[in-house]
């Protein structure tokens, strides 16, 4: 999943170079943290959130455990 995450993320943002991803569990959630260059936050969160929700949708579709819940953090 963080690979699929990192791919959608690298493909939106100006500076690819800049994008981290960091992963961790919380029970039956997945918690992915998203460092990025300041000046592609927006890009990644999109008008009213939009970008960011239909990335958790992807992640959510392409799930393996019906469980399974992701969180998407977008840090500085």
């Amino acid at each position: 999943m963080k690979e699929l995450l990192e791919t959608i993320i690298k493909g939106i943002v100006k500076n690819p170079d800049a994008v981290k991803i960091t992963e961790s569990k919380n029970g039956d959630e997945i918690i992915f943290e998203i460092h990025t260059d300041p000046a592609d936050v927006g890009q990644i969160i999109g008008k009213d959130g939009r970008t960011i929700k239909s990335i958790n949708t992807l992640l959510t579709a392409a799930k393996k455990d019906e469980n399974t819940k992701f969180l998407l953090k977008v840090i500085r």
